[in-house]
Formats: C-alpha cells, sequence, structure tokens
C-alpha cells in the first residue's frame, strides 16, 4: 500500500481547504471536505493556536488518517491563564494562577509527549513549566501545591480526569490574574523610580559604579538593563582614552602634533 504524507500548521478549528491544505491535498484525489472537517473536530480544544497536523493517505484506497500534534506546555498554560507571557523572574513574580482541572487538562493533552508514567506524574510535570513561569497552581506556589499533589489531596479529581470548572471558578481566576498584574506594575514602577534616583544622583559614574549601587538597591536585572545599557558610556564615534585622534581631529593637549 502506497501512503503519501501531507503535514501542515493550522489553527485549531480553522482548517480550510485553502491554502497550505487544500492544494497538499488535491493532487491525492481524496474528499478534502472530509479532512478538514475531521482536522477541526480533533483541534478544536486548542482554537487560538497553531497546532501541527499530518494527513497520512491511502493512495490506493483514498483512505486517511489524521495525527494532531500538540504546542509547547508553555503555550497550553498561556492559553489556560490567558497571558502573553510568563514571569520576567519568576522566583519574584507570580503572573497567574490555575486549577488543578486545568492542569489535568494540560496532561492529557500533552500525555504522548510527556515522561511520567501516571497521569499524576504527568501533572507534576505540567506544574514544573507552570513554576519555570512564575505561575502559581491552586493559589499556592507551585513547591507549596508540589507537597498537596504528593500527599494524595487531588487523586480523585485526577482519576477522575476533572478537567472542567464553574463560570465562578473561572471568574475568580480572572480576577486574580488581573491583580497580579496590578502588583507587577506597581512593583516595577517602584524599581523604575529607584533607579532613576540612583542614576541622579550617580551623574559622572562608571557604569560599574552605577550598576553595583543598583544592585545593592536589589533591583532586578531586567530593570538595570532598561536603564543602563551596555553603550551607556560608549557614544558612537568617541576614541577611547589614550587612543590617537581621528584623521584631520586636533591633538589632546599636551599631546605633541605629527608633523
Amino acid at each position: 500500500m502506497a501512503k503519501e504524507k501531507v503535514s501542515v500548521q493550522i489553527e485549531g478549528g480553522k482548517a480550510t481547504a485553502a491554502p497550505p491544505l487544500g492544494p497538499a491535498l488535491g493532487p491525492l484525489k481524496i474528499n478534502i471536505g472530509q479532512v478538514v472537517a475531521e482536522i477541526n473536530k480533533k483541534t478544536a480544544a486548542l482554537a487560538g493556536m497553531q497546532v501541527p497536523v499530518t494527513v497520512t493517505v491511502d493512495t490506493e484506497t483514498k483512505t486517511f488518517e489524521i495525527t494532531v500534534g500538540t504546542p509547547p506546555v508553555s503555550a497550553l498554560v498561556k492559553k489556560e491563564t490567558g497571558i502573553e507571557k510568563g514571569a520576567s523572574n519568576a522566583l519574584t513574580e507570580k503572573v497567574a494562577d490555575l486549577k488543578i482541572e486545568q492542569i489535568i487538562k494540560i496532561a492529557l493533552t500533552k500525555q504522548d509527549a510527556l515522561l511520567g508514567k501516571t497521569l499524576k506524574e504527568k501533572c507534576k510535570e505540567i506544574m514544573g513549566t507552570c513554576q519555570s513561569m512564575g505561575v502559581m497552581v491552586e493559589g499556592k506556589a507551585v513547591p507549596e501545591t508540589f507537597i498537596d499533589l504528593i500527599a494524595g489531596k487531588y487523586d480523585k479529581k485526577i482519576a477522575d480526569q476533572k478537567t472542567e470548572l464553574t463560570a465562578e471558578e473561572l471568574k475568580e481566576l480572572e480576577a486574580e490574574r488581573i491583580k497580579l498584574h496590578a502588583e507587577i506594575e506597581a512593583k516595577r514602577a517602584e524599581y523604575e523610580s529607584k533607579a532613576k534616583s540612583i542614576l541622579a544622583t550617580m551623574e559622572g559614574k562608571t557604569r560599574a559604579e552605577k550598576k553595583a549601587a543598583m544592585v545593592t538597591a536589589g533591583l532586578p536585572e531586567a530593570i538595570i538593563k532598561q536603564f543602563l545599557p551596555q553603550d551607556a558610556e560608549a557614544a558612537p564615534g568617541a576614541a577611547k582614552p589614550g587612543a590617537a585622534p581621528a584623521a584631520g581631529g586636533k591633538a589632546m593637549p599636551g599631546t605633541p602634533a605629527k608633523k
């Protein structure tokens, strides 16, 4: 049996007969409408994300199989939380919160790509990604939720593969996300004000001295880079100390002019 494979990237739930899918399947003479419908059915839960899809066609019987890949865990976490990116410093910032049901949902979506042998172990892997992104689970920092997970607090929900949340729970999570975002913005404004104050009192100092003062003040690296870029001391075209003057330029005082 001869088989042909067509691999494309489509937005979850929005495959069409238009390029890239239609033209690739056309020469194989199969029912493209059926393929599109099947892809959209399988990727409906991944709406808004780019999803890798492979269509394997038996060129003799004209039957087909569809294999749907999944986005990375971080993309699924972003989708569940509604955030655009994780924390700039996951140790000090918390950008969102997830319920265990959402962790289970992501684990089930990615189960074939995870290393854990049980769903509980797979959930732990998902929570590890949450930790690296500054996302809490069940209102706690992930290491604390790990303890509850290991102790069996969520065993029933995991066994039942519970993935749905009530409207009230979703509303609470959104309110928590907004609150965390406001806290991050307020903290950032505080850091920026402190950085400006330090620079205002250190005019004429070297970059190294300014950076040392910022580090001592507890400013995060992202803020230091924002207010103290690497080229802060080097203006374009500026001569380095001790360098010969540019062609046509005047010699420095006390330096003999070339004859």
